[in-house]
């Protein structure tokens, strides 16, 4: 669930922070601006912002066998995608948290192979927030903010 504070998209435009871990136009391929104005690293807050109204939530699923630490570690490393694709992150009005779980199957790394699993994660939930923006319809009922998709 992408609710956050801050915004996904670059200034007003139509570009999304997490363009550069894109995949196959998977949130329009538009990739970056061509410069980047003071405008459009000005901050930008949406809505009324309170810590109740505004939170973007992971839950990250690998077969890796992973202890509690390495999850724990893995939740850390992945939550760098937020970091990507949402600007500002992590705000004092936001309740943003990556969860990671692991299924066992597959052994892994605890060094090596770790730091990848966690590097896939991070890049994957950038693309996941930008994604989920970019497919979201607006709420239906009065006074709703539009979608990406009614503005671009």
């Amino acid at each position: 669930m992408v609710n956050a504070v801050g915004s996904v998209t670059i200034g007003d435009g139509p570009w999304f922070w997490a363009a550069p871990f894109e995949q196959h136009g998977e949130f329009g391929g538009r990739g970056l601006p061509g410069a980047f104005t003071p405008a459009m690293l000005a901050m930008r807050l949406k809505g009324t912002a309170t810590a109740v109204e505004n939170t973007t939530l992971v839950v990250v699923v690998t077969d890796a066998q992973l202890s509690k630490p390495q999850a724990k570690r893995l939740a850390m490393i992945a939550q760098t995608g937020m970091a990507r694709a949402i600007y500002p992150v992590h705000a004092p009005l936001d309740g943003d948290v990556v969860f990671a779980a692991a299924t066992g199957a597959k052994p892994i790394d605890p060094l090596v192979g770790l730091t990848e699993l966690g590097m896939v994660a991070a890049n994957t939930v950038a693309r996941a927030i930008a994604r989920g923006v970019y497919e979201a319809t607006a709420l239906p009922f009065p006074g709703a903010l539009p979608a990406w998709r009614d503005r671009h």
